[in-house]
């Protein structure tokens, strides 16, 4: 499991509307080309490939060229790291409350 320090940049990563957009539709529909990716958003190619690279940067997806086409798809392991830490985090949330429910209560 990667530490919370190296999950910092896929939240920053999904910070961003318009990538969180692009990875609910790789999850969706697998790995798709910039051109099935922009297809009916109002975001042009250019953007949707600098979306793509700093994804690609957080380690939240690949590309591989088909031909003519970048492909890209999503790497589930990157995700389920950053879930594991907000599952983390929401535990703690969860003990602490308890803590405070026990020390109110007596």
């Amino acid at each position: 499991m990667a530490e919370p320090k190296g999950s910092a940049p896929v939240f920053a990563a999904l910070g961003d509307e318009n990538r969180l957009r692009l990875v609910s539709r790789l999850c969706a529909a697998g790995p798709m080309s910039i051109t099935r990716l922009t297809a009916g958003s109002n975001v042009t190619r250019q953007a949707i490939t600098k979306h793509l690279h700093v994804m690609e940067e957080a380690g939240l997806v690949r590309g591989a060229r088909h031909g003519r086409e970048s492909v890209w798809q999503l790497d589930r392991r990157r995700l389920q790291d950053a879930r594991h830490h907000l599952d983390l985090i929401s535990k703690q949330w969860d003990d602490a409350l308890a803590r405070l429910r026990k020390f109110v209560e007596d």
